[in-house]
């Protein structure tokens, strides 16, 4: 009788032992650790809302999981990997850059690159064209004075006033 007496109270210690432990382990994640992680993540319910600060009872269970694996010991790193294998990597705040992202993460610096020689070279044709008409094109006479030289712009500036 002592004999089952003490298999039931080391079966019970055992069982506590094993629930027990988890909560332990989950309270030595603090929230921060928590945040510091959620914030690298979207939420992959609402759009554009990181992790950390989203409202909503599945982002509340999603900081749950992150406290679980957290306390299982993974890193930061694995953590994204399961959220971006489970949802795709839309839920990274930080995409990586391989692959079809690439085209993402260099489409801005290309288009800044080609939009600042474009602007370049459209303002040393304009600095041309502008030497090119002062020097080439004799000024124009105004219609209301003959002998008034006037430049091109001004010409159709003065026939707009005179027609108003």
């Amino acid at each position: 009788m002592k004999k089952l007496y003490t298999r039931g109270i080391l079966s019970y210690v055992l069982l506590l032992f094993i629930f027990v432990t988890p909560t332990f382990a989950q309270e030595s994640i603090s929230d921060d650790e928590v945040n510091e992680v959620a914030k690298g993540l979207y939420c992959p319910v609402c759009e554009s809302t990181p992790l950390d600060v989203c409202p909503t009872l599945a982002c509340a269970d999603w900081r749950e999981l992150i406290r679980d694996k957290l306390a299982q010991g993974e890193t930061q790193e694995e953590i994204y990997t399961y959220f971006a294998l489970q949802y795709g990597d839309g839920v990274l705040a930080e995409p990586p850059r391989e692959g079809v992202n690439l085209i993402l993460w260099l489409f801005p610096v290309i288009a800044v690159v080609v939009g600042g020689l474009y602007f370049g070279r459209t303002l040393r044709s304009l600095k041309v064209t502008e030497a090119a008409e002062t020097t080439a094109v004799p000024s124009t006479l105004s219609p209301q004075n003959n002998a008034k030289p006037v430049r091109p712009l001004e010409h159709y500036i003065a026939q707009i006033e005179q027609d108003l």
